[in-house]
């Protein structure tokens, strides 16, 4: 999969299948588009291309307000990849770029820039300025220029409740990771190179892999049970930190700190993605550092007994990613920015 910061240039301009979106978590509902839009490529000998923003448009429009972030962009790049896109435009969201009229946004963006064939977009997809564009205008559009259009009709799960990046988000602050990995079709989890942090678990007797974290407001928030995919051969148990460390640090930076529970060795500056299993407790600040480590020993217990009682798969009912290649963690993918 090959990723362009902005339109990529005239070489790289092939005809596409093109779907675009913000496409926040990658959940069910963004992979059966996905797969559909895969499926219309290849029965058309197009490639797949996804156009997707950074700053999310909401952050962009009210940067207090917006939801938080479910998936950082490496992550979600990812995801694309495993369910078959072969490129994907992260376009700089700024003013200039939303004031474009739905005209402008069809003639440059999606026949000038990205050479659309076919597209495919969501039920509540708008463009152009405060939104004006919709599905009627674009079919329109598509045949003035050439372009198929067609529409996705949401996708429910089995209660039929929609499968959407809010839905996801509201399972996440609430500590619901099973509802989560539901929607998602995977646990929740969060990638990034170790970094040198401020060894006070080592001190404390409880080393950390720390992973910096791009948003201030993730998703959730707490202590969990995790796994860690990128230093053995198999994923490894541990218990995870995931928030502002209100009782050792005041600078009001999220830093994911993860302790594993039978491993030891050098993983600064690994790629490393941590899934969260089960959400233990709340962040809590603590009256000094001894209560802290009493705090963080009754954490590793509660995650060594979760691990016993769920067995060593601690699976749960969640498939991997449709389109999925591997179970693995690529990095490659992701690491070939443009």
């Amino acid at each position: 999969m090959r990723v362009f910061r902005g339109l990529p240039n005239a070489e790289s301009r092939a005809p596409c299948a093109l779907t675009i979106g913000n496409f926040d978590g990658v959940h069910r509902g963004h992979q059966a588009l996905l797969a559909r839009v895969r499926a219309a490529a290849d029965a058309r000998g197009l490639p797949v291309c996804v156009m997707t923003f950074e700053p999310h448009p909401r952050e962009f429009f009210d940067p207090a307000g917006a939801p938080p972030r479910i998936a950082m962009l490496r992550d979600k790049l990812e995801a694309l990849r495993l369910n078959g896109v072969d490129r994907v435009v992260v376009e700089h969201f700024n003013q200039r770029f939303a004031s474009q009229s739905p005209d402008a946004f069809v003639e440059k963006i999606i026949v000038g820039g990205l050479h659309a064939r076919w597209m495919m977009i969501g039920d509540d997809f708008r463009y152009g300025s405060k939104r004006a564009g919709d599905f009627a205008s674009l079919q329109a559009a598509g045949e003035r220029h050439g372009f198929e259009v067609e529409q996705m009709a949401t996708v429910a799960d089995p209660t039929g409740v929609r499968i959407s990046s809010s839905g996801v988000r509201a399972a996440l602050a609430a500590g619901d990771l099973d509802a989560a990995a539901a929607a998602l079709g995977q646990y929740y989890a969060i990638s990034g190179h170790v970094v040198h942090g401020m060894k006070l678990g080592r001190n404390l007797g409880f080393p950390t892999l720390n992973l910096a974290v791009a948003h201030h407001r993730p998703a959730l928030s707490g202590i969990f049970v995790v796994r860690v995919h990128g230093l053995a051969d198999e994923p490894l148990a541990g218990v995870a930190s995931l928030g502002l460390r209100p009782t050792v640090d005041d600078s009001g930076r999220v830093l994911l700190e993860v302790h594993l529970l039978d491993w030891r060795g050098d993983a600064y500056g690994r790629l490393v993605r941590v899934e969260f299993l089960k959400k233990l407790r709340d962040e809590e600040k603590f009256v000094d550092l001894d209560t802290l480590t009493a705090a963080i020993a009754r954490d590793v217990e509660h995650a060594r007994a979760w691990f016993a009682a769920a067995g060593a798969g601690a699976t749960t009912d969640a498939q991997p990613v449709a389109g999925s290649r591997s179970t693995g963690f690529a990095t490659s993918a992701t690491d070939r920015i443009r």
